[in-house]
This record gives structure tokens, C-alpha cells and sequence, in this order.
């Protein structure tokens, strides 16, 4: 029964919680910001709107505004309150009370906040906040946003200035707009016309980019008679065509930049005006006006002067008008409807003569243009405009200008000459070069004639070349030459300015120059009048020799190459800066080896090349270049022994004579330079290891010469066999017979003679790196050593053979035995067991012999491991007569040397000693044994060979014992030896000590009293 009453009042807690939740829902305060963040310029009026709904208590609700700045985003600053005047900081305060910054209600729940001049710190995040005004805390009661301040970086020009204008003429008006907004922004541009008190817009560009007239321009901007250009990126021009009175007043140019905020709101950001141009529009109907205007009042002889008649009227295209000037109320030139002119008096002449020239400048415009002016051309000029029927030839009408006076004057001397030069020092044959300026205080001056002027290091002055007044050019000796030649040159490369350039300079053209310039005026009668002399300062000019300077270097940076190699020869020729002048640069040669020298090659002054009479070998092979800085390069490639030698150039510098000939100037030669060129380097290699051959009468013989390495694989050799009956490594042999690089064959000796031997000995070459010598029917004779000797041969650059390296072979040792031979050795193989650094001796035991007086000699060899194919190494050998002879490592190791040792111990035993065994040294040991019997004619001959059985010796490390550890480590040895010792010593003294130390006697009861007799301490001997 009870869960059911629990249930229930479940239920109703439900229903009144969700009951309450939608009230508090209802009454819920919310405060709201436009949305941001808001881009506003810096100095403008800003205002943020703050709205709160939701609230409950009084209508009118306060807002609090503040700011979170930049630099300190944690920091917040009260700026205004609607609640109270003491809300704001300090850094807001005065603004608040200068009303820069104020709040205006909209409503009882919205305002508007305000800042009029906006200010860079005024940049950060904004807070409104409302205060409670509600039983409960529910909702929110602040809102915030971002302000960002830019710099206002908008720019608005035109140039003012006034403008008299006629109806129907046409206006242009141009206007530069540009910013530097980071932001996205947009540009609108408006031109305005200011009629006193009446603002009239007459084009714009909005922002959207679209063209909008202004309502009393709107006809004439569809009929295209007012038009608004944008002319590259920031120019607006404004165009008005056919001009009306009223458009008479004042033009000005606003341009505004807008941004667009988030909630798609366009905002001005900023807005500036240009200064304004004040238009005048005359009415004047079909009358028309002359008017009159002169460069200048004041004129020199021989300047300029223009003289422009304006024509103000209207419909220029309908009508036709005639000019004419007139000086001193004479008509002096006419300009027809047709643009043709007509002249007057000498003024004809002086427009065929370029001094006169009338042209239509445009349809209001027509000028005169006078140059060279005379005295005579000074008085009072007018202009007469007639207007005329395009069918008629009379005039109908016509307009006078006001008059002009100009006055020529005759110019003052008051010109200032000055002389410059590219330099000061030249080298002999280089390029000189003055320039002289004329300068004048006045506007202008008369004719002008120049003269060149010379003064030698003889201080003797002389003329060089000139110009007269005509501009004709005068040339004065001793110059004439060398202008034909065009080594003396002058222009006037500007109407103020004349030059002297002096090509080849000689050293004779050391010294000073100067220009005369010379002023002259017009007469009226034709005749010329010299008005002023003027003479430049002076320019000194030094001319050094070439020999001063002149020197040749011929370096290499390839002194040593191989055959076929290629190197570089330089000729260098200092200073550098000769290259105006000519040179020819020549090689000569002298070979390796000779002392006689030739001329090679010779790069002319005139870029030609000439061979020398033996430098045929060197065709084909120089390459010759000449770069700009006058060195000439050899570049010789496939260079062979003929190439080398010694190599110097001589350089020669070539002027040409005044009368066009080329001569020799000067001359130097050049430092030695040595070139080597060397063959390659041999890689000659071939057999090293001494080799055995054991063979019986009239056993076939062959012995191979096998080259194992060769420098070229096109290398050709030469293979000389030679022979010595002497058995051992360093035998000196004779020449049996020859094989040489063409494969012709060759004998020596008893071969050349005995046909019999030439059969015996035969020569093979299976293959190009393989050489045999063939015994057939070898008797006991043939015994001895054997090897070849080897030459290498390659064809060089001009396929020449020339030899590149030689080597000799190995011995081959040939013993021939007899049939009756008897050596018998021990066959049977034995192990032998070694430590290391054992003496170890090894047997070679000798059987049986063919004669109780026979010799032996001994050869021991060692085969590491115990494979049959491992390579037999000879160690040593003792010859008949016990001498040793070493081979391998024993031949150049003397502490090897010592360790193998061969003693004979009988007169059929021999031992091979090793002295201090080691591991290495484990192996397979056999001796092979040479029976030598004196024959009847006295000579000891080999009787026989023969091999013992092998001795494979095994050399072990020594087992490590106590005994042998402990002597091997000094600290192990003292904790197992002497430590146990000491400790065991000290163990047996201190038992003996106590056992031996004498009793000490019994206290009686007397001890225990302090008042003991004396006599009770003294004690009977007896008793111990």
C-alpha cells in the first residue's frame, strides 16, 4: 500500500520542478552586441548598439561599458555607465567629460555608445554590461565584441587650378584615389560641381562598381557627353564634352572607403575631398575673340621666340577662320582655313631656311615659331583672326587681338667655357677624349665657332681642329693626316656642347688642351659680327710609353702530362689595357733533349695565323685562341715526347704611320716555360714465385712466361728467354733466344750456331699475355734456371712504338735426373704436437744414395693446413756446400730469418729448426731433397730428387693450470701463496706465546685487605 503513496508523490515533485523550469525559462536576461569583430578607422565616430531582453524589474534598464586593451588583455577598463558619472577610469574620464565619449539611450533597453575621435587604444575587446535588476541571477548581463583601429590611409588629389573654357569645349578632370588598407575594402568616388550655395553631385562609382549620375546630369551622361573613367589602378577622370554655361563653378573630387561588416552592412570607414578647380564657360554665341600670347617680352639675338593667336568661339567644326601676325601693324605671315601658310617679305627665305615655322597647334590654337632671332624682329606684334564661308573666298568678320611687344636684345659676353677629359694619363696608342661645355647666363646666344687648341711640352701652341659659325669643319696642320685617317675626330654632340676624341695617341700628343670658342651675331645686311672670344682652362694630359710598361708572362698549368694528355700554354700581356693597341704574339719551341729552337705559330696583329717552317708535327694539335685582353692561348692535345720541350712567346704592339703603314712599336719576350711529357707509368707485372720442374732424359719440357698485368690492353711485349746452370733465385743467365714485338724470332749463343739446338728449343705464344719455351729431349745438360725477361711496348701519339716498361720472371728451376739414380728419402708422414714457444725440431732423413761421396741440397717447404690443394711455399734451402738460401718473407724478415733455421745433422739427416713456435706455424712440412755425383769428367751434376713423406705439426696453447694463473697474475699469486702464509705464521706465534707465557700466582685472602703486610708480597722462589 505504501508504493503507491510514494509514486504520487513522485509525480507532483515532477510536475512542480518542470513547472518552475519554465518560469526561470521565461525570465531569462539576455544582453546583446552588434556582431564582430568592427573595423573603424583611426580619428573617425564610432558607435557600438547594446540591447538586453528578458529582464525583469524596472523598465529602464543601465549599461555598463568597458574594454579589455591589447597590450593587457586581462586587464579591464571602466570607460562610461549609464548609472553613475564616477564609472569611468582615469584614461577615460576627460573624454567623457569633453563629451568624445557618451552614451545615447535608444530605447529603455538599448543605446548607443559613442566615440567621436577614435584613437589607436582605443583597439581591444568591448564589454557591455547591465546590472541586476531581477529577484534572481538568471541569465546573462554582459556581452562582449573585438574593435579593430586602422590607420586612415585613404589619399584624395587633384590638382586646383582655374579653367577658362568657352560653350561647347571640352573639360578633363583626372583624380587619384588610393589606400593602404590591409583589410578588404571598397572605393567609391564622386565628383561634385559647387554652384555658390548649391552642391551638385555629377558622377559617381560606387562601391559595387557601378556608375550613378547625378540627378541633373542624368541626360547627358546617357548620351555620353558626361562620362567617369577609371584610368589605370587609382585615376578617376571626369569628362565633359560640350561644355554649358552651366556648368560654370567649382569641380571637386570626394572619394569614400567602405568595408563591409559581418552582418553585411556596408560602413564608411572614411571620406576625403580634393581642392577645387574653378571652371569659367563664356557664352559668346557665334561671336568670336582674337587673343594673343609670347613666350617672352625679352629676347636675345639668336634665340627663340613663339608667338600663339587663340581663337575663342563656338562650333569650331562648322566654321572656318584665317590667321594672320603682323609686327609693327605689317603683315608678315597668314594661315588660310586650309592651314596653308603664306609669307612675307625675306620671311619665305627664312622658312625654307628652317628659321620660321606656323602650324595649327589645335582648332583654337595657331602659332608662330621664330629661331635665330634678328634685331629687326623686335616691335609689336598683333594677330588678325577673319572668319570666312567655306563657298566664299571673302571674309564676313573678323576680330583683332590686343598687341605684344618683344624686345631683342644683343647678348652680353657672358659665357663661361669649360674643358673636361675621360683621363688624365693614357697609355701610347690609347684613346683620348675631351668634351667642351658651354654655359651661359642668359637664355641664349648667338652662332657659335670652336677651335681646338694644342700646347706641346715645348710650351709651343697649335691648332688642332674647329668648327666655324656655319658648322663646317676646319682642320689645321699638322692634324690634316691624321683626320683623314679618322684617328683625330670632333663632333657637337649638343647645341651647348662640343668634343675632341684623338685615336692612336702618340707620345708627341703629351701636353695641354683648351678650347676658343668664339660668339658671333647676324647683321641685318647679312654680314656676321664677333660678339665675344672665350677660351676654356686648360687639360693636361700625360702620354706613357709603351716600353715603360709593357710586359710579357707566359705561364702553364699543365707543366708535366702523360702521352695522348693535353695542356695549355698562356702568353699574358700586361697591362691589360693594351688592347687598343695591335699586337701580334708569337711561339717558338725548343725540343727536349736539343738545343735549337724554331719559330711554332704566330697570331698576327691583323688575327691571321702563321705556321712555322717545322712546326708540321704541331698541326692538327694547337688549338690557337686570342681573347680580348690580348692573350693568346695554345692548347695542345695529343701530346707526345716530340711536344716536349721548352716554350717562350714574344708579343710585338703594331701602330699604324701617318701614311697608313703598319710599323713595329716595341717588342718583349716572354720567361721559359718547361713542359714534360712523359709516357704512362709501366704495370708490368709477372711471375714471382720460384717454381720446381723435376724431369728425367728425353722428357718433353715446356716452361710458361705468363704476364699477369699489362699497361694497355693494346700493348705489344718482347720476351728474351735466358738460361744459367746455377740453381737459385738471383742467377745471372744467358740469352737462349728472343721473341720480339712482331713475333719474329730470335737466337743467342750456341742456338745461333747449332741447328741441332734451334730444334731443341722452339718458342710458342698461345695468347697475347702467354709466352713458352719448348725442350724437347731434355737431357741432364739442361739442368739449371730458367726465366724471361719481358719488355713492353705501346705506340705513342705519332705511332711511334717506344718502349713503356720491362720486368723478368721468377726462376723456374729444371732438374733433369739420370735412370740410375738411388735417392731414397723417409716416406712415412708423422704428427708432431708443440706448445707455443717450443723449440721445434723436424727430420729430413735420407735413406738410401746413389755414391757414398754424393752432395745434397736441401730444400724445406711449408703447406699451411692439411688440404692437398693449399699452395707449397719454398722456405729456405741449404745448397751442396750447407749454405742457406732464403725465400718468401725469411728473404726480407730477419727476425723470421732467425726462427727457421736448417742444420745438417749427419751426414744423412737434416733438421729444420723453429725457434719459439706459434699457432701460425701450424701446418704441413716437407723437405725435397737434390742429389748431386761428380761425373767423369769431374763436375758435379744432380744425380737425382726426391721428396720426403710431410711432417704435419700441430702448435697448441698451453693448458692453463693454478700453478700457471697464479704465477700469470702477481695479486692472485700473494691471495693464494703468501697471504695464507702470513695469516697461518701469525696463527702459530700466538699459540706458542700463550702456551709459554709464565702464570701469574694465586691471591690469598690477605690480597683483599688494604692493610696487607709487606712481608705476605714477597715471594718464595721455591714455590714457582
Amino acid at each position: 500500500m505504501e508504493q503507491p503513496c510514494v509514486k504520487e508523490k513522485i509525480g507532483v515533485v515532477l510536475v512542480f520542478s518542470l513547472i518552475l523550469s519554465f518560469d526561470s525559462c521565461a525570465a531569462q536576461r539576455q544582453v546583446k552586441l552588434q556582431e564582430g569583430p568592427l573595423v573603424r578607422t583611426e580619428g573617425r565616430h564610432m558607435t557600438i548598439q547594446c540591447d538586453v531582453s528578458g529582464y525583469q524589474g524596472v523598465s529602464e534598464q543601465n549599461f555598463e561599458w568597458s574594454i579589455f586593451r591589447q597590450d593587457q588583455p586581462s586587464l579591464k577598463i571602466q570607460i562610461i555607465s549609464t548609472a553613475s558619472s564616477d564609472f569611468p577610469y582615469a584614461v577615460y574620464s576627460k573624454r567623457v567629460q569633453n563629451n568624445e565619449v557618451y552614451i545615447q539611450r535608444i530605447k529603455a533597453d538599448s543605446v548607443l555608445l559613442h566615440i567621436t575621435k577614435l584613437q589607436k587604444t582605443d583597439e581591444g575587446k568591448y564589454e557591455c554590461h547591465t546590472p541586476n535588476t531581477d529577484s534572481v541571477y538568471w541569465g546573462s548581463y554582459n556581452a562582449m565584441m573585438n574593435v579593430i583601429v586602422i590607420p586612415d590611409t585613404l589619399s584624395v588629389v587633384s590638382l586646383p587650378q582655374t579653367l577658362d573654357k568657352v560653350e561647347g569645349d571640352s573639360l578633363e578632370l583626372s583624380c587619384e584615389v588610393s589606400k593602404q588598407t590591409s583589410q578588404h575594402t571598397h572605393v567609391a568616388v564622386t565628383w561634385y560641381l559647387q554652384k555658390g550655395d548649391q552642391n551638385l553631385e555629377v558622377i559617381s562609382l560606387t562601391r559595387d562598381f557601378i556608375l550613378r549620375p547625378g540627378e541633373s546630369f542624368k541626360q547627358r551622361q546617357a548620351s555620353g557627353d558626361v562620362r567617369l573613367d577609371k584610368i589605370g589602378v587609382t585615376s578617376f577622370k571626369l569628362s565633359i564634352s560640350k561644355l554649358q554655361k552651366s556648368d560654370q563653378g567649382e569641380f571637386y573630387c570626394e572619394g569614400t572607403e567602405w568595408i563591409q561588416d559581418l552582418d553585411k552592412s556596408w560602413f564608411d570607414l572614411t571620406n576625403k575631398r580634393t581642392q577645387r578647380t574653378t571652371v569659367n564657360v563664356k557664352s559668346i554665341g557665334n561671336e568670336f575673340l582674337a587673343l594673343i600670347k609670347a613666350t617672352a617680352a625679352n629676347v636675345t639675338v639668336g634665340g627663340s621666340l613663339e608667338i600663339t593667336c587663340t581663337v575663342e568661339a563656338q562650333n569650331f567644326a562648322e566654321r572656318f577662320f584665317s590667321v594672320a601676325w603682323f609686327l609693327n601693324k605689317n603683315e608678315i605671315i597668314r594661315i588660310g582655313p586650309n592651314a596653308v601658310p603664306s609669307f612675307q617679305s625675306d620671311y619665305k627665305m627664312r622658312e625654307s631656311l628652317g628659321k620660321v615655322m606656323v602650324s595649327k597647334k589645335s582648332e583654337r590654337d595657331y602659332v608662330l615659331k621664330m629661331y635665330q632671332i634678328q634685331a629687326e624682329d623686335g616691335g609689336t606684334y598683333h594677330c588678325q583672326v577673319a572668319e570666312s564661308e567655306k563657298i566664299s573666298s571673302g571674309a564676313f568678320s573678323s576680330r583683332q587681338s590686343k598687341e605684344v611687344s618683344v624686345t631683342v636684345q644683343r647678348p652680353q659676353a657672358n659665357l663661361k667655357v669649360v674643358i673636361n677629359s675621360n683621363t688624365a694619363e693614357v697609355l701610347e696608342g690609347d684613346f683620348l677624349q675631351f668634351a667642351c661645355d658651354i654655359h651661359s647666363e642668359t637664355a641664349g646666344y648667338g652662332q657659335l665657332s670652336i677651335t681646338w687648341q694644342f700646347i706641346n711640352q715645348q710650351n709651343q701652341k697649335s691648332d688642332i681642329i674647329g668648327m666655324n659659325r656655319d658648322g663646317i669643319q676646319v682642320t689645321y696642320q699638322p692634324y690634316h693626316e691624321r683626320v683623314i685617317n679618322s684617328d683625330v675626330r670632333m663632333a657637337r654632340v649638343k647645341l651647348d656642347s662640343f668634343t675632341l676624341g684623338i685615336y692612336n695617341a702618340l707620345a708627341s700628343d703629351q701636353g695641354t688642351y683648351a678650347c676658343k670658342v668664339m660668339e658671333w651675331e647676324a647683321e641685318s645686311n647679312g654680314n656676321w659680327q664677333l660678339i665675344g672670344e672665350y677660351v676654356s682652362n686648360s687639360k693636361a694630359v700625360t702620354i706613357k710609353s709603351l716600353e715603360s710598361s709593357f710586359v710579357v708572362t707566359a705561364i702553364t698549368r699543365t707543366p708535366a702530362v702523360r702521352y695522348y694528355g693535353t695542356f695549355e700554354l698562356q702568353c699574358i700581356i700586361r697591362p691589360s689595357e693594351i688592347t687598343h693597341v695591335p699586337a701580334s704574339v708569337s711561339w717558338k719551341f725548343q725540343p727536349e733533349n736539343s738545343n735549337d729552337s724554331y719559330p711554332l705559330v704566330t697570331f698576327t696583329y691583323d688575327t691571321a695565323i702563321k705556321w712555322g717552317d717545322k712546326a708540321e708535327n704541331f698541326k692538327g694539335k694547337i688549338i690557337v685562341v686570342k681573347t680580348a685582353t690580348n692573350t693568346v692561348k695554345l692548347t695542345i692535345s695529343r701530346a707526345s715526347r716530340l711536344e716536349a720541350g721548352k716554350f717562350l712567346c714574344i708579343a710585338e704592339l703594331w701602330g699604324r704611320h701617318h701614311s697608313n703603314q703598319w710599323v713595329k712599336k716595341t717588342s718583349a719576350t716572354s720567361n721559359i716555360l718547361q713542359v714534360k711529357v712523359r709516357p704512362p707509368d709501366s704495370l708490368l707485372k709477372l711471375s714471382e714465385e720460384v717454381t720446381i720442374i723435376q724431369k728425367e732424359i728425353k722428357d718433353f719440357t715446356e716452361l710458361a712466361c705468363k704476364i699477369l698485368a699489362q699497361t694497355q690492353n693494346d700493348s705489344r711485349f718482347s720476351v728474351t728467354w735466358l738460361f744459367s746452370k746455377m740453381q737459385g733465385a738471383n742467377v745471372k743467365g744467358e740469352r737462349l733466344l728472343n721473341i720480339d714485338r712482331n713475333d719474329i724470332v730470335r737466337y743467342y749463343g750456341e742456338l745461333l750456331a747449332d741447328s741441332q739446338m734451334k730444334m731443341k728449343f722452339q718458342s710458342e705464344k698461345p695468347s697475347n699475355d702467354m709466352y713458352k719455351l719448348i725442350i724437347q729431349n731434355t737431357d741432364v745438360n739442361d739442368s739449371g734456371s730458367y726465366y724471361c725477361h719481358v719488355k713492353e711496348w705501346l705506340l705513342d701519339p705519332n705511332n711511334i712504338w717506344y718502349k713503356v716498361g720491362e720486368n723478368t720472371s721468377a726462376i723456374t728451376i729444371v732438374q733433369v735426373h739420370t735412370a740410375d739414380a738411388n735417392l731414397q728419402l723417409e716416406n712415412n708422414n708423422v704428427s708432431v704436437s708443440s706448445s707455443e714457444d717450443d723449440v721445434v725440431e723436424l727430420e729430413c732423413h735420407i735413406v738410401n744414395q746413389t755414391q757414398t761421396q754424393s752432395q745434397f741440397s736441401v730444400t724445406w717447404y711449408f703447406q699451411r693446413g692439411e688440404d692437398s690443394k693449399a699452395k707449397e711455399i719454398a722456405l729456405l734451402k741449404t745448397d751442396r756446400h750447407n749454405i742457406p738460401q732464403y725465400y718468401g718473407d725469411l728473404l726480407t724478415d730477419p727476425q723470421k730469418k732467425m726462427k727457421f733455421q736448417c742444420v745438417k745433422a749427419s751426414h744423412n739427416i737434416y733438421k729444420l729448426i723453429i725457434q719459439k713456435a706459434a699457432l701460425g706455424d701450424s701446418g704441413v712440412y716437407f723437405c725435397n731433397v737434390e742429389e748431386w755425383v761428380s761425373n767423369p769428367q769431374n763436375e758435379w751434376v744432380i744425380q737425382g730428387h726426391a721428396r720426403s713423406g710431410s711432417a704435419i705439426l700441430q702448435v697448441q696453447s698451453p693448458v692453463a693450470t693454478l700453478h700457471s694463473k697464479a704465477c700469470a697474475s702477481s695479486s692472485l699469486f700473494y691471495f693464494l701463496f703468501v697471504y695464507p702464509f702470513i695469516v697461518f705464521a701469525a696463527l702459530i706465534i700466538v699459540v706458542v706465546y700463550f702456551c709459554l707465557r709464565p702464570k701469574k700466582p694465586q691471591k690469598t685472602a690477605h690480597e683483599k685487605s688494604l692493610w696487607t703486610p709487606i712481608e705476605t708480597l714477597i715471594v718464595d722462589p721455591k714455590s714457582e
